[in-house]
């Protein structure tokens, strides 16, 4: 008996030996089909989801594969949010007021006029209520797709003029590109703006189609030729202090990854936020030194235009909030993260100075 007990024993630690030897079921492998809404020619739109691929693919030892489709290879940009939801690809990347036509609070969450920094705005998305209120706007508007902040770029510039605008007067009847809310501010001073790709706008001034254009920072802004044919460059962006860019996947596909591979999806993404600022913020001085050997000169809106801007948004946030409940459910949020912040904001930070 004490025989066949200790073989008995022997073959159940010898089983659970075997079995801690044995390596672990691995998840499944996962690939996400991903179009994007700008070329990866261009330095921070572009070069940062490449970036994400790059690095899901190592740490994951290629069990989490991201393959990038440059803009129109799968679906043109503005089908991303709808291409996703139905599983015609299983992830995009994009920037959420593309979507504002059919969802009007979708550009709080991309980027506000007069709105937070990029610091301000990544404590209210991932501190304050801003990703749940995020996803929400997709799950009640019944799209089916997960949503990470992915990339967040610094301030943008606020316009390429071809002469000076010293007044609002100056503004009217422009035919102007300009993106997302600052549009409707813009629109309220007389100009009639339109969005278009940013690979079209160089031949829409050469043409005259547009007398003047917003894109980008003027890194990005000086890839696509824009101070080639408009000189004057006006500073603070005060329609982008910083732009957020998200990573859209299937919620299927997202349900059916492992916890382990969501959580890799998640922190690379948040590691492409810093990555993504710190790439925005190197490379646009080195641009703006020699933007006067090229002949464009730079310009900083008066405090009087500025007001202006400012007055003319705060009207558009009202009268949006008025029109959609949960734009104002989010802006009502982001507003009052934005009022208690300011304690910390105005007693935390030396003031800036401006070189002339």
């Amino acid at each position: 008996m004490k025989t066949i007990k200790s073989l008995l024993i022997s073959a159940a630690v010898a089983g659970v030996v075997a079995s801690m030897a044995l390596p672990a079921v691995a998840a499944d492998k996962v690939l996400l089909k991903t179009p994007i809404a700008f070329g990866t020619n261009l330095p921070a739109l572009g070069t940062t989801i490449v970036w994400v691929a790059d690095h899901l693919n190592k740490i994951s030892d290629g069990n989490l594969r991201m393959k990038v489709y440059e803009p129109g290879k799968l679906v043109s940009p503005p089908e991303i949010l709808d291409a996703v939801s139905s599983g015609k690809v299983n992830s995009g990347y994009a920037i959420s007021g593309y979507w504002q036509g059919k969802i009007p609070a979708a550009s709080l969450f991309s980027a506000v006029p007069f709105g937070p920094e990029a610091g301000e705005y990544m404590a209210w998305m991932y501190y304050g209520n801003g990703m749940s209120l995020y996803q929400e706007m997709y799950d009640s508007n019944g799209f089916n797709v997960k949503v990470l902040p992915c990339a967040i770029l610094s301030p943008e510039t606020s316009g390429w003029f071809s002469k000076p605008i010293n007044s609002a007067e100056d503004l009217k009847g422009l035919n102007m590109r300009f993106y997302g809310l600052g549009a409707s501010v813009m629109e309220k001073l007389g100009v009639s703006t339109v969005q278009i790709p940013g690979g079209e706008i160089f031949g829409a001034l050469e043409k005259g189609a547009i007398d003047a254009t917003e894109f980008s920072q003027p890194a990005i802004d000086t890839r696509l030729g824009l101070n080639k044919i408009v000189k004057y460059n006006y500073f603070p962006g005060w329609h982008q202090q910083a732009t957020i860019f998200e990573l859209l996947i299937n919620k299927d596909t997202w349900n059916g990854m492992s916890p382990g591979q969501q959580a890799q999806v998640e922190t690379t993404c948040m590691a492409s936020m810093t990555n993504s600022v710190a790439e925005g913020e190197a490379m646009q001085f080195p641009v703006m030194a020699d933007a006067k050997k090229n002949g464009v000169e730079i310009r900083y809106w008066s405090d009087e235009m500025l007001a202006t801007f400012e007055e003319k948004w705060m009207e558009v946030a009202s009268e949006k909030s008025a029109e959609d409940p949960f734009f104002k459910k989010v802006w009502d949020d982001l507003s009052t993260f934005r009022s208690g912040y300011d304690l910390w904001e105005a007693n935390a930070f030396l003031p800036r100075s401006r070189a002339e």
